[in-house]
């Protein structure tokens, strides 16, 4: 027997709709790449998506084609995120960071039919357009004072099509199930491959990304979106903020740790999320700014300032000493979560129970560190290499397994199976998870270093080390060992104007690890590769280091 519901189908333009409805004067506000502030509303960001659709079907856009976009966080970009989708069509979001044949294959791979762009990416297209084979029309994202002349490509001007369209229109009602957008992994090891999210699955992981026990997004919060757009739909934010009706400002092509304090103090930003990365750069920026006589320009400076009340950090482990930093200094609360782009991305999120209430602040930290616990939609599984269950005790560590109604089943354009016996997604992380559920991950399953048939964690190693005052960043790769098979070999950026020696830094890892975990040798260098997403570029550190031997010259 069925119960007697009503049977609406959960669509992204749905999100809008409600924002529109019910937070229409709340403002967007967009740090333009044109340079000046925009403001906008909900409803007039509903009004802007609805000309998007109307503009997709004069263009010859149907259900299911592919539209591109080479774009920061904007306005103009948010207006896609509804408009494209709640069209019925694909919004696949590229990320600009990647090599330029990485781009071009993404898009050929996808195939397809618009290419939206910023202005600062005109020259990226001219490079690219003359390889694309399905591309039909291209289109930048900014006015007509501020149009680029690119070589060999006719390209149109985002604000004269749009405000040609009318706001007079019907969202399509489709099956849930129905694609809306489209995001490459990375791509650190062969070709990036696609994962493609559906409206029901976003709609799902957006409406547990506002719960309380995970970034807990509500009408109040004013949500500074640093997390790019082109990032697995920059970890939902765009749609959950929808939902709440929360003001969301977008920092545009500007990262740097100035601008984000700015916006943070000016637009009184109460919650922001990004990768590890950023939050160095604000960090940098308070510490060259730290004198505020000599810095005249910077005399406003100051943590008290801002109404941060809670910070997200996820892409990448945060060091113990970041978190710290954040929670002391700046006086909010740090919610790590973890996931990736096949997980869109949420999987876990780290709030405390009411157990930790009595805890003294060093074992809080101890949790705090972890990457969160298990939320509802979402189940777990540890195996060992032979692919037998493992406890989930905090003590037994293995692959982890993940599977749910925002997990990937599968990559676009690809037949490979790519889920276990049960459903569950292979993750390529190593784990453990405590009794309450707590998942804290140990490494890369390429990253890990196996050294003598035991196991030795980089991101613990790398985190002792940033716990060092005069270390930026530190990363941990292994190199053979005739003795041991592996060892690790520790790479590091020291803070600018900071001298600091390896045997300092060795001293200061022999409180915090355990004898044999410490690095054979530690190598200085001026600055770490990244991925496109923020993360450490592993894979590069072990082609020009992985021939190393201590006390050799690489």
């Amino acid at each position: 027997m069925l119960g007697l519901m009503q049977d609406r189908p959960l669509l992204i333009s749905s999100l809008i709709e409600h924002a529109a409805q019910f937070h229409g004067d709340t403002e967007i506000v967009t740090r333009s790449v044109e340079g000046p502030i925009r403001r906008t509303t909900y409803r007039a960001l509903r009004d802007r998506s609805k000309q998007v659709a109307n503009l997709m079907g004069e263009l010859g856009v149907v259900e299911g084609d592919r539209v591109a976009t080479l774009a920061w966080n904007t306005d103009r970009h948010m207006a896609l995120y509804f408009g494209v989708s709640g069209s019925g069509a694909v919004l696949h979001t590229v990320n600009p960071r990647l090599f330029v044949e990485q781009i071009e294959y993404i898009l050929d791979h996808a195939e397809d039919k618009v290419l939206f762009f910023d202005l600062d990416f005109a020259p990226l297209v001219a490079e690219l357009a003359p390889r694309l084979k399905h591309v039909e029309h291209f289109i930048v994202l900014t006015d007509r004072a501020h149009m680029p002349a690119i070589e060999g490509v006719d390209a149109l001007c985002y604000d004269e099509l749009i405000d040609s369209q009318s706001a007079d229109y019907d969202w399509p009602t489709f099956d849930e199930r129905t694609a809306s957008s489209l995001c490459y992994t990375s791509g650190t090891t062969g070709n990036p491959k696609g994962v493609l999210y559906s409206h029901r699955s976003t709609v799902l992981h957006s409406l547990i990304a506002m719960a309380p026990d995970s970034f807990g997004v509500a009408a109040r919060s004013v949500l500074l979106l640093v997390v790019p757009m082109f990032h697995a739909n920059a970890w939902g934010m765009p749609y959950a903020a929808a939902i709440a009706g929360a003001k969301v400002v977008l920092p545009g092509p500007r990262l740097d740790g100035e601008n984000i304090y700015r916006l943070m103090r000016d637009e009184r930003v109460t919650f922001s999320q990004a990768v590890p990365t950023v939050w160095l750069m604000l960090f940098q920026y308070f510490d060259d700014h730290a004198d505020h006589a000599d810095h005249a320009d910077h005399a406003d400076l100051s943590a008290d300032a801002l109404c941060l009340d809670t910070i997200g950090i996820g892409g990448s482990a945060p060091p113990r000493a970041m978190i710290r930093r954040l929670e002391d200094e700046f006086g909010v609360e740090v919610v790590q979560g973890w996931g990736m782009t096949e997980t869109s991305p949420l999987g876990v999120a780290n709030r405390w129970l009411p157990k930790h209430d009595a805890l003294d602040a060093e074992a809080r930290e101890t949790v705090k560190i972890k990457q969160g616990r298990g939320i509802w939609g979402v189940e777990l599984k540890l195996v060992d290499d032979e692919g037998r269950a493992l406890a989930h005790d905090g003590q037994h560590a293995g692959h982890l397994f993940i599977r749910g109604p925002w997990i990937a089943s599968g990559y676009y354009g690809r037949d490979d199976d790519v889920l276990d016996d049960e459903g569950y997604f292979p993750t390529g992380d190593i784990a453990t998870i405590d009794r309450d559920g707590y998942l804290q991950l140990v490494d890369r399953s390429k990253d890990v270093i196996k050294s003598g048939g035991e196991w030795i964690s980089s991101q613990d190693l790398e985190g002792a080390a940033f716990s060092h005052p005069g270390v930026a960043e530190a990363a941990v790769i292994a190199i053979a060992d005739e003795k041991w098979q592996e060892r690790p070999l520790m790479i590091v950026v020291a803070k600018p104007g900071v001298a600091i020696t390896a045997d300092e830094l060795m001293t200061h890892l022999q409180s915090r690890v355990a004898k044999w975990w410490l690095p054979d040798d530690i190598v200085f260098v001026d600055e770490l590769p990244h991925t496109a997403t923020g993360k450490l570029l592993k894979t590069k550190l072990r082609e020009q280091f992985g021939g190393h031997r201590p006390g050799k010259v690489v």
